[in-house]
């Protein structure tokens, strides 16, 4: 029987081994976890094959990572549970905030953005202050009137929102008391009740809007309020892993670090949303 520092020992180096991440891993095949329904981002066409700014980045990623990538499709509120249980060693379209840095870890963002609302071209809430202008919560000073008077706006409405993204909690944070927040798994299914009038506005990725707006079926539907960045929103898109993947962080840190120096993130960003998403570094 092993006693004092050498049972200490043999017990810390067997901490070692069992601690996920504690010991390099040779990554070869990486598995990562893509909603697929989320266009311009990804989505699933009509064989069933996902399609988007995020197949065409992460295939130009794993390239450059010299690993082999499995994409599996999944419902988005699963996505972290299922990168912690082992399921994806990744995930894409993952915004940055500070309660998902409580449960994963992030690569450095492969895109930045904004979020609005969508709503009727004919509501009142098409007149929100600051509508197609940028706007950091961060500057309270600026931020805290103009959404002061767009909760006066949306107070009695209902505002439907993906469920588990940084817009539900922006929605509810700043106007859970006044308005009512409706949930849904897709952004697909929460426009269809816009358009049928069961809910008043939608609030979601800029990038997501414009390109909903561009679809045919979708004329009138209309972008109001400013482009929000700041606060809880995850609007520095980046891909989430389990804590203490560091191997595999510095892989893709560093392959999206060169594909935004070579043009490639704003050629593909372009070419899916026709706005250049390139992050800063």
């Amino acid at each position: 029987m092993k006693t004092g520092k050498l049972w200490a020992a043999a017990l810390a180096a067997t901490l070692t081994i069992m601690l996920p991440g504690a010991e390099a891993k040779d990554w070869t095949r990486v598995k990562v976890g893509i909603e697929g329904a989320f266009p311009p981002w990804n989505a699933l066409d009509s064989k069933g094959n996902l399609t988007g700014l995020d197949i065409d980045l992460i295939n130009d990623l794993c390239q450059r990572a010299k690993v082999e990538c499995e994409l599996i499709a999944g419902e988005w509120s699963a996505m972290i549970p299922s990168v912690n249980a082992g399921k994806f060693d990744l995930i894409m379209t993952l915004g940055i905030n500070e309660k998902r840095k409580e449960v994963v870890d992030f690569t450095v963002p492969y895109a930045s953005g904004v979020a609005t609302f969508i709503t009727l071209k004919d509501s009142p809430i098409s007149k929100l202050p600051m509508t197609g202008e940028r706007l950091s919560l961060n500057d309270k000073d600026k931020a805290d009137p103009v959404m002061k008077t767009i909760g006066g706006v949306l107070s009695g409405k209902t505002i439907g929102v993906v469920q588990s993204t940084s817009q539900e909690q922006l929605i509810n944070a700043y106007f859970g008391k006044n308005v009512t927040v409706r949930t849904y798994k897709n952004s697909g299914e929460r426009d269809l009740d816009l358009k049928a009038g069961r809910i008043d506005a939608g609030f979601d990725s800029g990038v997501y809007g414009t390109t909903a707006l561009a679809k045919p079926g979708n004329e009138d539907l209309a972008m109001a309020g400013p482009l929000m960045k700041g606060a809880m929103l995850a609007t520095e898109v980046a891909m989430g892993m389990r804590k203490g993947e560091t191997d595999l962080k510095e892989k893709f840190d560093a392959a999206i670090k060169s594909a935004a120096a070579d043009g490639v993130i704003k050629k593909l960003s372009e070419k899916w949303s026709k706005l250049d998403l390139t992050p800063s570094f």
